[in-house]
């Protein structure tokens, strides 16, 4: 066991989470007194920059570089953790893309690369947690909202990301018995770099109204259901998706 860490800390995966959504996860963990290990795709300075935060506020937390749709990088990602820190509690899988393309033919590539990380990476990460967590465990993928909308371009996105609480609820009935909770949070639209990227003011604006609450969700908003569901409070929930969109859908 890392010498940071103590005997009792409990210690959460996030993947993705050098910038965005996962990034306030992780700092949102690490507050609640998890000690967290910082994935990342290929930005090692976000990463380490995530990582010095969450330091410099008191808490623990090392960084570990891994493509989720890799089968060989997400096993070194649960490997290197369980070695480092001697337990692994909470998996939180974050990392995603969100290309915004029509089905079409020309899709196609998009379409490949999008499944490969949020529906591969999703299978890799959710497989490896049901391998190493053990009773008490929490498994937390992060789903989409807009699903509901079946906005045009998103298609690929959206079809991922079906996938993906589709698996959250088989994972949850192939652990019963073991005492490990599996769930997924759909957020709403989220001020984000992902989402922000290739949007106009006037269609970001647009978007911001649709739910009641009438803004983007931020990414502590979506942290803190994380954080409900990786807690204490969250141990009766289990095989849910969790829509965290401010009425959204």
């Amino acid at each position: 066991m890392n010498a940071t860490t103590s005997a009792d800390s409990r210690v959460a995966i996030v993947t993705g989470a050098s910038r965005g959504i996962g990034r306030a996860i992780a700092l949102r963990l690490a507050a609640d007194g998890f000690t967290v290990v910082v994935n990342y795709a290929g930005n090692a300075a976000q990463a380490d920059a995530t990582v010095l935060d969450i330091r410099n506020r008191g808490g623990v937390a090392t960084a570990v570089q891994g493509d989720i749709g890799d089968a060989d990088d997400v096993a070194r990602l649960f490997a290197t953790t369980q070695q480092t820190h001697g337990r692994i509690d909470v998996v939180v899988n974050s990392a995603g893309v969100m290309p915004m393309v029509p089905i079409a033919t020309g899709s196609l590539a998009e379409f490949d690369r999008v499944v490969a990380t949020n529906l591969r990476g999703s299978f890799l990460v959710l497989a490896n947690a049901a391998q190493h967590l053990g009773e008490g465990g929490r498994i937390i993928a992060l789903s989409t909202s807009v699903i509901a909308k079946s906005f045009p371009s998103y298609g690929p996105y959206i079809a991922s990301k079906a996938g993906v609480e589709g698996l959250v609820h088989v994972l949850a009935n192939e652990l019963r018995g073991r005492g490990i909770t599996v769930n997924a949070i759909a957020p709403g639209p989220v001020g984000t770099e992902l989402f922000l990227n290739g949007k106009s003011d006037e269609q970001i604006a647009q978007i911001a109204q649709l739910a009641p609450l009438q803004r983007l969700g931020t990414p502590d908003d979506i942290a803190a259901a994380v954080a409900f569901l990786a807690g204490p409070d969250g141990g009766w929930v289990n095989s849910q998706v969790l829509r965290v969109n401010g009425g959204f859908a």
